[in-house]
């Protein structure tokens, strides 16, 4: 078996597990597969062994792989978990299926832009800095939900969840408490936290996806 697919495996029962432990439904946490830096060659075994959401940092480097991905591949959703500029707004628009990254005015008002001119819905999730990091993106936590709301009320975008990546060695627990207390604040109702180091302990504290690479693809 293919060394990426047996660690998928492996993931997919810990998640399966972490469900259990937190007495959740089987199935409710969608496990986004983080390919950014492989290549299509790296991806195909683990699209072969039937995994069909996938996240990527880049918009330039998924749009080098994933276009002849998807038509070969059916049902394949991809998400944009990296920060986006704006003037990849376009591109993000037409080819990715979630972006998780929306963090300031400027992309709201570009993404509402092309979601007009091409008439695609992406999925949206604002990003929050949990820890407040000046050198991470996401907007501060004390704004999420007013942000959140002004997304609605003035760009017409309809925001599906929140996401966040919590300082590394701190404990990530909090910050994903802090999420879930912020979603339910902004009247969403998807998390996207945790990753191959904290999956499991995000899958206890709500996470309805989680967004794992190097315990998959191996390191990069």
């Amino acid at each position: 078996m293919n060394e990426a697919v047996s660690r998928l495996e492996g993931v997919r029962a810990a998640i399966a597990s972490a469900e259990r432990e937190a007495k959740r439904p089987a199935g409710s946490v969608t496990l986004v597969a983080v390919s950014k830096t492989f290549e299509a060659e790296d991806i195909r075994p683990v699209l072969l062994a039937g995994q069909r959401v996938f996240g990527e940092n880049r918009v330039q480097e998924a749009l080098g792989k994933w276009p002849r991905l998807k038509e070969e591949f059916a049902g394949v959703a991809l998400h944009l978990i990296g920060p986006l500029q704006s003037n990849k707004a376009k591109e993000a628009v037409a080819l990715f299926d979630v972006i998780e990254t929306v963090d300031r005015e400027k992309i709201a008002a570009e993404l509402a832009k092309e979601i007009a001119r091409q008439g695609k819905t992406p999925r949206l999730y604002v990003q929050v800095n949990t820890g407040q990091e000046p050198q991470k993106a996401g907007i501060d936590p004390k704004e999420a939900v007013a942000f959140v709301a002004r997304c609605r009320d003035v760009h017409g975008l309809s925001i599906e969840g929140l996401m966040c990546i919590p300082p590394a060695g701190e404990n990530p627990g909090p910050h994903f408490a802090l999420l879930e207390k912020l979603a339910r604040e902004a009247g969403v109702e998807k998390l996207s936290m945790g990753m191959s180091g904290d999956f499991e302990t995000a899958v206890l504290f709500g996470a309805t996806s989680v967004r794992v690479g190097s315990a998959i693809f191996g390191t990069r």
